[in-house]
């Protein structure tokens, strides 16, 4: 915690620098509160969807619900918070979900954190950045691999035959396999302009 503490203040003193005026630290700790509860939410919602739809067709059928429930789940949050919200990562499945450099960045220190002992849950870090003429908040909470998501995004070679041929089908240049459980597998990265 103490890390994310000093990095939203360097972050905040950097962005001082860039064009317009900083927001107040009040209202920067509560876009992170909301950034905060609005991750929980979706992880929460997602989790549930995928276990449902496990439970119901295994995990080749539980890859459509992150092909296309968690966008959906995302955008209706979106549109309820005025929040931009996707999931990135280094080794992305889909197309979209390549990240940007302050993306790179705190996963970068997120997984330093996670190395220094850091629990998962609390795996999360946020700053205010220069956006063109004016400033953005950019939260980022790490997704942490369950066993759940070995299913998926495990060992290639133990996946059951008809996970590989759904993900070859789904997403033909998929990069997110090869986790074990513990590792971080992207973030949930949340942007707002101030």
């Amino acid at each position: 915690m103490k890390h994310a503490v000093s990095l939203s203040i360097l972050a905040l003193a950097l962005a001082g620098c860039a064009g317009g005026p900083s927001p107040s630290p009040e209202k920067v700790a509560g876009l992170n509160d909301e950034a905060r509860k609005t991750a929980g939410g979706l992880i929460q919602a997602l989790g549930g969807e995928l276990k449902a739809a496990m439970t119901a067709g295994g995990p080749a059928g539980a890859i459509g619900v992150c092909k296309a429930k968690a966008p959906q789940i995302a955008a209706e949050a979106a549109q309820k918070t005025g929040m931009k919200i996707k999931r990135v990562s280094l080794k992305n499945r889909n197309p979209k979900g390549v990240p940007d450099a302050w993306e790179t960045q705190a996963m970068a220190e997120l997984e330093k954190r996670l190395s220094a002992g850091e629990k998962p849950e609390t795996l999360d870090m946020h700053a205010v950045v220069a956006d063109g003429d004016g400033k953005e908040f950019r939260y980022a909470k790490a997704l942490v691999t369950q066993p759940l998501c070995l299913n998926c995004h495990g060992d290639l070679e133990k996946m059951p035959p008809d996970v590989k041929a759904a993900l070859t089908a789904e997403y033909p240049n998929d990069k997110a396999v090869g986790y074990s459980a513990g590792m971080i597998r992207g973030i949930l990265s949340i942007r707002k302009p101030l």
